[in-house]
């Protein structure tokens, strides 16, 4: 089988599980780590889904958050994943007043480490400024975390995610989070002085007047976002500790280096299809048998990712044959028929094609 693409060399396909994701420091490599969110995150989007209705089948399709990859605070889950259980609570859930449900779920040290870095400081914007350089703590850094401090505090928060629905409930959920945390670290009823959210006004927001405790909320604005007065920013926090936050920040960094990206849908894809192509079986259909899903299944997940089952199989036998043809060990014919290749003819039409040059040029010197 050979690739449907013509013309220039292919590109070498990502890393796989066995490729080093670190570099000499021990810090994750940010391409892989900033990707993802954290398991607490996760946990909390993905419980209250649940509770709201969500069908388990619909969770237990969404790659990455059950709970064995949950169950630890070094894994890290793609992104993708979390966006998604965003899209079946916001299908699942009024709006307003989904994003509200999952703080009402997420009571101080919910999201462990991040909860109290942002809610530890001698005044809640010492806090907050102290904790931003960690918001990869809980999600990616793609995910914008801003803060303006000019006495009053705003926290602006801006989403990847692409659906509008989706969208507005992580929004709402943000903005109502930081609020829950400043009165959990002033132990005072704040209400902020404005709420801006960027998705035009629903027909009724009662609820969040309600749960902001304010009226001066702004809708189809530039930016979604909290502002806390200044009295209210600036108030020395009653249970400060120094010792406390220093202690929290090194156990950050420790997190952010030792974190493990959970394999997403393509690098399971990925594994499965190199054991295929080992064990002599590499076809649609075996791969698929792997992974325990059906063969239409695995086409749209590959779609999903801006791939094809063609293309795969390709990058990877060309990763395969230039590692085998370096090493030397193997006769062209041999390293065909382990690939799959009907002869060396025919692999070395391919290789031509993947690289354009012939496999000779590889071969050990």
């Amino acid at each position: 089988m050979s690739s449907g693409g013509s013309g220039g060399p292919v590109s070498v396909p990502a890393p796989g599980p066995s490729t080093p994701t670190r570099d000499g420091a021990g810090i994750p490599r940010p391409d892989l780590l900033d990707g993802t969110a954290s398991t607490h995150l996760t946990r909390l989007v993905r419980d209250t889904a649940l509770r709201a209705g969500v069908g388990a089948d619909r969770i237990a399709a969404v790659p990455g958050v059950d709970d064995a990859a949950l169950g630890g605070e070094l894994n890290r889950i793609p992104l993708r994943s979390l966006v998604r259980l965003w899209e079946l609570l916001a299908r699942t859930r009024t709006v307003p007043g989904a994003g509200l449900a999952v703080v009402d779920a997420a009571p101080l040290g919910t999201l462990n480490t991040w909860d109290y870095l942002v809610t530890n400081g001698a005044t809640l914007a010492d806090a907050l400024r102290t904790a931003q350089p960690y918001h990869r703590l809980v999600t990616a850094a793609a995910e914008g975390f801003d803060l303006d401090d000019d006495g009053a505090v705003t926290i602006g928060y801006r989403t990847t995610a692409g659906d509008p629905a989706a969208v507005a409930v992580i929004n709402e959920y943000v903005l109502a989070y930081y609020l829950r945390r400043a009165r959990e670290a002033t132990g005072r009823p704040v209400v902020p002085e404005r709420v801006t959210f960027s998705r035009s006004a629903p027909a009724d927001h009662r609820i969040l007047v309600e749960a902001f405790g304010t009226a001066h909320i702004e809708f189809d604005a530039p930016a979604d976002a909290i502002t806390f007065t200044a009295a209210d920013a600036t108030a020395p926090l009653p249970r400060a500790d120094p010792v406390l936050a220093d202690l929290l920040r090194s156990h950050a960094d420790l997190v952010l280096a030792a974190a493990r990206p959970v394999p997403g849908p393509l690098e399971t894809f990925r594994i499965a299809l190199a054991a295929a192509i080992d064990d002599g079986e590499p076809s649609l259909a075996s791969v698929a048998r792997r992974l325990a899903v059906s063969t239409r299944t695995l086409q749209r997940q590959l779609a999903d990712a801006d791939t094809t089952w063609r293309h795969e199989y390709d990058l990877l036998r060309y990763a395969r044959a230039r590692t085998l043809l370096a090493e030397g060990r193997l006769t062209t014919a041999a390293i065909a028929g382990r690939l799959g290749f009907a002869d060396d003819r025919a692999l070395r039409k391919a290789y031509r094609r993947w690289s354009g040059s012939p496999p000779s040029r590889a071969r050990a010197r």
